[in-house]
């Protein structure tokens, strides 16, 4: 299933790596850029996470909350966190059944090996749970900043 804009984003509730579980409702009322990215502390997913963390502070003044989501452990999400010193909270979805509702679990194929995993995505939801803009197969490099941009154009 492809989400565009326009469409409700699916609703979900997913255990964080402070020990807490984290939903789409709890945003109600604000903008969340919600992130999808395949493991925890691999090049290019350091990469994002560090950008989204950098401008951190432009985000909560465009009144926008940042949420990482892969597969991988809430312990293992912590390490992440703490080793890179993040500053954005990241959801576990072990079973990718939001990745799956939100269309990025996807087959990948590197060397001619097929495998499903988490295709890098972006969803900026507006304030009443509505997918405002997507980035799919996202390139990293001056990613942050795009979406930002577009949040703080959101309103």
């Amino acid at each position: 299933m492809a989400l565009d804009a326009g469409d409700a984003a699916p609703a979900f509730t997913l255990p964080d790596d402070i020990g807490g579980e984290v939903s789409l409702a709890d945003f109600k009322g604000t903008k969340l850029v919600l992130y999808f990215y395949p493991r925890d502390d691999t090049p290019g997913c350091t990469k994002e996470a560090i950008a989204f963390t950098e401008h951190l502070d432009a985000f909560k003044a465009a009144d926008t909350a940042v949420l990482g989501v892969s597969k991988d452990t809430v312990a293992k999400h912590g390490k992440f966190r703490a080793k890179h010193n993040l500053g954005i909270p990241l959801a576990s979805d072990a079973e990718a059944t939001v990745c799956e509702d939100y269309g990025v679990w996807v087959e990948k194929n590197m060397y001619g090996r097929k495998s499903m995993g988490i295709e890098r995505a972006t969803f900026l939801i507006d304030r009443e749970g509505k997918v405002a803009r997507v980035w799919r197969k996202v390139k990293v490099p001056g990613h942050a900043e795009a979406v930002l941009d577009a949040a703080k154009a959101l309103d």
